[in-house]
């Protein structure tokens, strides 16, 4: 059964999307540490990180490079947080969080944002990737 990333990716579900390239996707968290949480996904459904051959790990380092300083740009911030943890859901995921304190990188404080914050967030930062 595919990951739930892998239904956001394809269309099934919708989402907040800030960029894609041919390996790679990146959307808004809905359940945000911080204004601006976004998860960086490799196209293919791998599990854990360190099964992702070093091709598609590298990729996915340079795409999430690239969308997190997108995302520190245009999201203030002390800076960008970078996490991989893979226990919520079996599909690759990288965390890049917007940091004001050490909390944002906890799991366990939540942003609340409705959908009309979502969709400047993820505009925002799709217009300085362009």
């Amino acid at each position: 059964m595919p990951s739930i990333f892998t239904k956001i990716i394809n269309g099934e579900i919708p989402c907040y999307k800030i960029a894609e390239d041919d390996d790679n996707f990146a959307f808004l968290d809905i359940n945000p540490n911080a204004k601006g949480h976004t998860l960086c996904v490799p196209k293919k459904e791998v599990d854990k990180i360190m099964d992702l051959d070093e091709e598609a790990y590298m990729n996915l380092m340079a795409f999430s490079r690239k969308v997190g300083k997108a995302i520190e740009a245009t999201v203030p911030c002390e800076r960008v947080g970078l996490s991989v943890i893979g226990l919520e859901v079996p599909h690759v995921h990288v965390h890049l969080i917007p940091l004001h304190s050490m909390k944002n990188a906890t799991f366990q404080y939540k942003e609340s944002m409705g959908p009309e914050e979502f969709e400047a967030t993820a505009e925002k930062i799709r217009n300085y990737l362009k």
